[in-house]
């Protein structure tokens, strides 16, 4: 998440939201560890230093948007209204426009600027790649020079890009907006699938025309584009909160068996809800304008010196630990393999395969969150269960000839292997 400092005027929460930037150049103060003689800045490189000995990739956060306190130092930087007073995005209330281009069409070179001392920056941290928030709010042009001017100093730089195809419609009228599809034309190397509204799919037919959409676009480019499996984000409900332990578990275990890249928030390993009990109450310190503990309920807290994730789920670590161990060890189906579904009478019940050579992934997912369902699905070929090992179960399924059939938790997720 963004490492910049935040302002503390017109602010939600007491320490300023984490997407409200106020300096493009420098590490946030407020995160500095008081016990070493290090600045902010050095502790962010001994942190990425001591994540590459792990074999871990950072990629840092660049906001869309900036605060009024930068606006007030900056106003250059800022689309105005008419009375020359900033604008906020939709709802975002504690963030305001950049002006990423003039009147005439032409790109406004101080903000090109901005973003380039940014990207110095964290480039000479020698970290990653970036996470670019909303970044459909800013023109191809701005992007292209971005990008180009990273990859001179990193041909491996990642650019990683707030879009979706859910997404197609800019959040106020003064915004610019590039599309997805666009923003991977011009350089960036990922976006976001649009599993975040996978808890309202009916059918498995939404499901697979995501996966369908996401294959054709990664082959569609010369260089490879990835997409991020965006089932739960910072601006999503918490799985737990909508469903449960099954819920959560179907989820850590979907992002590891689809053609994507897996994508967990801190917390989700352990089931928290993202409720805190100070949410909305006065504030006895606070280091913005806000004496209030500003809270998105039910999402992870940017806006507050919040508690460390937690939740009653501790054993989520283990689904999860599992989930990416047979990912590594069915790389090749699930980065190359053929994803097709399994008709079955019931709507609540998704059936799909991975299939990759003579190696297959079965998997049959309950979508009802309240019941029970008995499962009874035909497959060609499955002949007996000595075909397939069961790699995750609830209940073990009855295999016979072409048809399977098994009782299944509110939830669960059944998912056997075989390399027959």
């Amino acid at each position: 998440m963004p490492v910049t400092p935040t302002g503390t005027h017109r602010a939600l929460g007491t320490a300023g939201s984490l997407y409200a930037l106020d300096d493009f150049s420098s590490i946030n103060p407020k995160l500095d560890y008081p016990n070493n003689d290090m600045t902010p800045y050095q502790e962010f490189e001994y942190f990425i230093e001591e994540c590459h000995k792990r074999n871990i990739r950072v990629i840092v956060d660049l906001p869309s948007c900036g605060s009024y306190d930068l606006f007030l130092r900056h106003p250059e930087l800022f689309y105005t209204k008419e009375n020359g007073e900033s604008i906020s995005p939709a709802d975002w209330l504690d963030v305001y426009l950049f002006k990423s281009q003039n009147e005439d069409g032409s790109l406004n070179n101080e903000l090109l600027q901005a973003y380039k001392d940014f990207l110095h920056m964290v480039m000479y941290t020698k970290a990653d790649g970036v996470r670019v928030d909303v970044a459909t709010i800013k023109p191809y042009e701005f992007w292209r020079q971005l990008i180009l001017y990273a990859r001179a100093k990193d041909t491996q730089f990642l650019f990683l890009a707030e879009a979706s195809n859910s997404w197609m419609e800019p959040p106020c009228k003064e915004c610019v907006y590039t599309p997805y599809d666009k923003l991977l034309k011009v350089g960036f190397d990922g976006y976001y699938g649009s599993y975040f509204n996978y808890n309202n799919w009916k059918n498995i037919k939404e499901l697979k025309n995501q996966v369908n959409l996401d294959t054709k676009l990664s082959n569609k480019f010369s260089d490879k584009k990835s997409v991020i499996g965006s089932f739960a984000t910072h601006d999503e409900l918490s799985p737990t909160l909508i469903g449960g332990y099954n819920y959560t578990t179907q989820i850590i275990w979907l992002n590891a068996l689809l053609p994507l890249n897996p994508y967990y928030v801190d917390g989700m390993h352990s089931g928290d809800t993202y409720i805190y009990p100070y949410a909305n109450q006065k504030a006895k310190k606070t280091y913005t304008d806000n004496d209030s503990y500003y809270v998105h309920k039910g999402k992870m807290d940017i806006f507050n010196f919040s508690r460390q994730p937690g939740g009653e789920f501790p054993q989520l670590k283990k689904e999860m630990t599992l989930a990416l161990k047979f990912r590594d060890y069915a790389n090749d189906v699930i980065t190359k393999g053929k994803f097709n579904t399994v008709k079955n009478r019931n709507s609540d019940i998704f059936a799909f395969t991975r299939k990759y050579n003579k190696k297959t992934i079965f998997v049959i997912l309950n979508k009802n969150k309240n019941k029970k369902i008995n499962a009874s699905i035909k497959y060609k070929g499955l002949f007996s269960k000595d075909n397939f090992t069961v790699i995750k179960a609830h209940n073990q399924p009855e295999m016979k000839k072409d048809k399977i059939t098994v009782e299944m938790e509110p939830s669960e997720i059944l998912i056997l292997y075989s390399d027959k």
